[in-house]
């Protein structure tokens, strides 16, 4: 009797690292026994197992996919890196509330790669921040969209705007209305400066606050009671900047830019 071929692809680590390892072309027994880390008489059942199902087929001891067997393993690469993802933290995500998260954006959260959650105690909540705006000063272009003040903002702002670095700020219409009162001078200056873009949102922002560079991102969601608990999801990377900036895009298109105060 035949497998479901979901058990096939899944039910072993063997096979499903087989089908993974043949996504990229044909490939012989022994650079497959090199690739699973395993020998010829434990992967050989299992290799039988694909071909009965006809998800690979073989030829002078080299293996490649099928029609079939390319069709699933293309499914199974953006699902196993959203799977990779959420186990990171598995609590973490289960108790986020993902709702800012445009659909479309949400079905690629595999693209975080390279993330860790720090949890930082209360006195160290901004210190491990340190490397992040260090990595700020190398960086061509900064992106900030918040519903708060990060501690000396205003000095932090300064000193990109002196190195040449374009700054891309999105606030809340609550923050904007706080800055135009308590920091009237600093954002008068901010503005006038070429190299930054201010914008205000005008829907409910239902995060905290994230940021991202040319290196990394920095992601603080509320947890599913709307709260801020201290967590935070850092992550490194291309992809993980890519996807950030689209999830920036999203927020800026239902933005209005601020261009005096």
């Amino acid at each position: 009797m035949k497998k479901r071929l979901l058990d096939v692809a899944f039910a072993s680590e063997k096979r499903m690292n087989v089908l993974l390892s043949l996504q990229d072309g044909a490939k012989e027994m022994a650079t497959l026994l090199e690739l699973t880390d395993t020998n010829r008489n434990s992967l050989l059942p299992q290799m039988k197992i694909l071909e009965e199902h006809y998800m690979v087929i073989h030829y002078n001891d080299t293996y490649e996919l099928t029609t079939i067997g390319k069709l699933i393993v293309a499914d199974m690469v953006p699902l196993l890196d959203k799977i990779d993802v959420i186990d990171i933290d598995v609590d973490y995500w289960g108790n986020r509330d993902l709702d800012f998260i445009p659909s479309p954006l949400l079905e690629k959260i595999g693209q975080l790669k390279n993330c860790e959650i720090i949890n930082p105690p209360i006195t160290e909540l901004f210190s491990m921040h340190k490397s992040f705006n260090t990595d700020y000063k190398v960086s061509t272009r900064v992106y900030v969209v918040t519903t708060t003040l990060y501690p000396n903002f205003e000095s932090i702002i300064a000193e990109l705007l002196e190195s040449n670095v374009d700054f891309y700020y999105i606030v809340s219409q609550e923050l904007l209305d706080k800055l135009r009162t308590e920091y009237h001078k600093e954002l008068t200056s901010f503005i006038n400066n070429e190299f930054f873009h201010m914008y205000v949102y005008t829907k409910e922002m239902k995060f905290l606050y994230f940021t991202f560079d040319d290196v990394h991102s920095l992601i603080s969601a509320f947890n599913k009671k709307g709260e801020f608990d201290h967590k935070f999801m850092l992550c490194k990377g291309q992809s993980a900047v890519d996807w950030t900036k689209e999830l920036y895009n999203s927020i800026l298109e239902d933005s209005i830019a601020v261009a005096e105060i």
